[in-house]
């Protein structure tokens, strides 16, 4: 399922430039607001998953203030600085005599996140505001995040994600855990995970597809499964494809660039190398073997 961040707000003087631009991840939602401001802007939001607010870029004369309430002194913009905000906190901003403002969103469920780095995110962390954090190095990873969300071309999906990714662990400080022996997977999801990879051998199968089908993290499946077989899962895959393509070497005179073709390969020489690299010989002299 996708994730879909809700967010409710009172806010006033803002005028938004161009819409919003807006990338989704696993887990994650990235948005780019350029925003022209009247002489006084500002409100509150409020949002039901916890996210990160990145000032990018400023102009005018004056100033931006956050705070965690109306009436709270707050905290004041000198630079572009970054905030984290917990889920269902709410968060002031008043905005006087600016111009206009880029702004980075990133919200994020926390259990997704969680999942993917194989631990549930503490509490404590998730739910310690921090406003307008100075790090250049973060604000480096924010700028490429928003190049990424304005890209008109954007580039692969694990570019995105792991900029993104890597924000979040270093603004929550998420430290590594202790090296952990990995468990196989269970009898049930090596089964299920198996068919599955047999079944669909044809096309390109994501790890995401494999580590839902197992109710795992994307990282414990692919370890899990590596430990319950020898091999990891985009390995047993080619091993599915390689024994199509041999059943249809003996049982046919299939050319083969057809070959190819019919069992998920881009082409005969991209056939070819595969077969040769797993199997030590060409399709041909294997063909040949097998006829004698």
């Amino acid at each position: 399922m996708t994730f879909q961040p809700r967010m409710q707000n009172k806010i006033e003087g803002f005028s938004v430039v161009g819409g919003v631009h807006r990338r989704e991840w696993n887990g994650i939602v990235a948005d780019v607001w350029d925003v022209d401001c009247s002489a006084y802007a500002g409100g509150y939001y409020l949002a039901r998953d916890p996210r990160l607010f990145i000032l990018l870029h400023s102009r005018g004369p004056g100033h931006c203030n956050v705070k965690l309430s109306p009436r709270a002194q707050g905290v004041m913009e000198e630079r572009q600085r970054i905030s984290y905000i917990p889920a269902g906190l709410e968060v002031w901003a008043d905005l006087v005599d600016m111009e206009f403002v880029r702004h980075l969103d990133i919200h994020f469920n926390a259990e997704t996140v969680g999942r993917r780095l194989m631990e549930d995110l503490d509490p404590a962390r998730l739910g310690n505001p921090r406003l307008l954090i100075s790090d250049p190095r973060l604000m480096a990873l924010a700028e490429l995040i928003a190049a990424e969300c304005k890209n008109p071309e954007p580039l692969h999906d694990l570019y995105g994600d792991g900029l993104a990714l890597s924000l979040l662990i270093d603004v929550l400080q998420l430290r590594r855990s202790a090296t952990r022996r990995r468990s196989k997977l269970a009898a049930w999801q090596l089964h299920r995970a198996v068919e599955y990879i047999e079944e669909n051998c044809l096309r390109s199968i994501r790890l995401e597809e494999l580590a839902l089908l197992t109710n795992l993290s994307q990282s414990h499946f692919s370890h899990a499964f590596k430990a319950a077989t020898g091999i990891p899962p985009h390995q047993w895959q080619i091993n599915a494809r390689l024994e199509r393509a041999k059943q249809l070497l003996i049982s046919s005179d299939t050319p083969l660039a057809d070959v190819a073709a019919e069992t998920g390969f881009s082409d005969q020489a991209h056939f070819t190398r595969v077969f040769r690299k797993n199997l030590g010989t060409t399709p041909s002299s294997w063909k040949k073997s097998q006829l004698v």
